[in-house]
């Protein structure tokens, strides 16, 4: 089982952050029924009010659970993921991808 985080940055302003989560709101069902597919939530900062939090308000982190990169590549592939990316492309400045797996088993 891999753990996939993306790191999604939007253009500044919190208008872009919540156009790219309305289109996450719209593919997740279809997203969560792929082959593979184990989890797959997008995730914000939340405001802790803490000195030791750093924050992006200007990311979204999406945290995903694939059984193989091969799903990982076919989900890539996907018409709504090919749809969603075209959607969010006004929005989204860049992504980092890291693809985990367990340190310690």
């Amino acid at each position: 089982m891999l753990t996939v985080i993306a790191e999604i940055r939007t253009r500044p302003g919190s208008h872009h952050r919540q156009a790219v989560l309305d289109a996450f709101r719209k593919i997740i069902p279809t997203v969560l029924a792929e082959e593979g597919c184990h989890g797959y939530a997008p995730l914000i900062d939340h405001a802790a009010g803490v000195d030791f939090q750093t924050s992006a308000p200007d990311s979204i982190v999406m945290l995903e659970k694939w059984e193989s990169v091969q799903h990982l590549q076919a989900h890539l592939q996907t018409p709504h993921m090919k749809a969603w990316s075209e959607a969010v492309k006004s929005d989204v400045l860049d992504t980092h991808i890291r693809i985990l797996e367990e340190g310690v088993k």
